[in-house]
């Protein structure tokens, strides 16, 4: 617990080898945990002198919520120093862990507290793996006040918690901790000497420390354990050195969580920045889901849609080259395959972009919806048999190869009901303003011609 000294016995008084210091045991990075608000890294808008939170919790007047926020962000240590400052009992349980039959024994546990006038404070981690069921069981709860409810989730309430739930709580948003915050973090656990590392007489290099904060990508309890890991690789008065660090930080990888909102949000930036025709920004949202483990193959397939939807006939070249990179990985895998994935997410960035032909599909779709089953015109059906002949089909069909031009222009495609309708309507980039010449000049002489044939037309 905060405040007890971190004792590590010596061969003469471990008579009794039962008799262990057992909050030398705990990681750094629990014993570490801040036990005021003042000691909390990071989360300024939250917890900062002033704030509404700050405020009701330093008063004891503590309310139902939802922490959202990453990993090692302080949504466990705020839980609990909510029940510190409120006076109440904390409880934890874990949605991974806990089934309905755990979470009815900690509520009635709480409701026969609450009945004798002390209130819980019940911590619910990873809530959004709760299912709707098990989560409903803590509305009365909530409503009669026999829990202060504090769920904590990485991922986006509003897609993983049912309405009721949130409806009785607050949502509170924690975000990444910054390096300079967390590095903070690491400069107290080396001088602490009672709960961190303070009485091992390590040394490390700033820089070295900065390392280990930039390493640990927003997570605090990240870059206490890598911290813990170098003081056991130095030793008792020793040097964290370069090499040290190297070893400790080997492997790692940055957050990414291939199902979650992150995953959605990533996704979603290296699509809008091959819109946006930024392919430095496409490249480092490719590089980044590269490198959190996200599949290739998932890229590929996503890059292929963006050579169709927003690069389209502005380059048909793009959709080839799609295939293409998507191929090449098959073939070479990774990972020297990536780089044809480099390659192609640079090209679909750089290149013009249309998505003329996505709009012209969607408003196609809603016509083919609104219209119902139209029939088709008798000049343009099939006609093999003599039957059909007789019936009139493709009676008046003109061969266009045969026209001036190559073109029957008073020959309609679309059914009488409907009329002619344009939805492909090119941009002026790429291929597409050589097509959008071309297409306006069919256009206005097929009008003009049908007009004539129907008589309707100028004399």
């Amino acid at each position: 617990m905060p405040g007890t000294r971190n004792l590590r016995p010596s061969r003469a008084d471990t008579g009794d080898l039962l008799q262990v210091d057992r909050s030398a045991m705990r990681p750094l990075a629990e014993r570490m945990r801040p036990a005021r608000l003042d000691e909390m890294v990071g989360q300024r808008r939250l917890v900062a002198e002033g704030t509404a939170l700050r405020t009701a919790v330093e008063a004891g007047k503590i309310h139902s919520m939802v922490l959202w926020g990453p990993p090692g962000c302080g949504k466990t240590t705020l839980a609990l120093l909510l029940a510190h400052y409120a006076d109440a009992e904390f409880k934890a349980i874990s949605a991974v862990l806990s089934g309905l039959p755990e979470v009815r024994q900690v509520l009635a546990e709480a409701a026969h507290r609450f009945d004798g006038g002390r209130r819980t404070v019940l911590f619910v981690d990873e809530v959004h793996r709760f299912n709707k069921t098990q989560q409903d069981a803590f509305l009365p709860h909530i409503e009669r006040g026999t829990i202060v409810f504090v769920g904590a989730t990485t991922e986006n309430p509003s897609f993983e918690l049912n309405s009721a739930l949130l409806s009785r709580c607050r949502v509170h948003v924690l975000e990444s901790v910054s390096p300079d915050d967390i590095l903070e973090s690491l400069h107290r656990a080396l001088s602490d000497t009672e709960r961190g590392l303070g009485d091992r007489g390590l040394r490390i290099a700033d820089d070295l420390l900065r390392l280990i904060a930039v390493a640990a990508d927003g997570d605090v309890r990240r870059a206490l354990t890598l911290l813990e890991i170098a003081a056991e690789l130095a030793g008792e008065g020793g040097d964290v050195t370069a090499s040290t660090i190297e070893q400790v930080l080997a492997d790692r990888t940055r957050r990414f969580d291939k199902g979650g909102e992150q995953f959605y949000d990533q996704i979603s930036a290296l699509h809008k920045c091959v819109r946006s025709s930024n392919p430095d920004a496409a490249l480092y949202w490719l590089t980044r889901m590269l490198d959190g483990g996200c599949d290739p193959g998932y890229l590929a397939r996503r890059m292929t849609r963006m050579a169709v939807e927003d690069v389209g006939l502005a380059d048909p070249r793009a959709l080839q080259m799609s295939i293409d990179a998507w191929e090449t990985f098959d073939r070479l895998g990774s990972p020297e395959g990536e780089l044809a994935l480099a390659q192609l997410v640079i090209y679909l960035a750089s290149t013009a972009k249309s998505n003329a032909g996505y709009v012209a599909f969607k408003q196609a779709k809603r016509d083919v919806r609104e219209f119902g089953t139209q029939d088709v015109p008798l000049h343009i059906r099939n006609a093999p048999t003599t039957l059909m002949k007789e019936l009139g089909y493709g009676s008046g069909y003109q061969y266009d190869h045969d026209a001036e031009g190559g073109i029957a222009l008073d020959q309609s495609g679309f059914p009488d009901a409907m009329g002619e309708r344009v939805y492909y309507e090119p941009v002026e980039r790429g291929l597409e303003l050589k097509l959008k010449d071309k297409l306006d000049r069919i256009r206005a002489a097929r009008a003009e011609a049908l007009d004539r044939a129907r008589g309707t037309g100028a004399d």
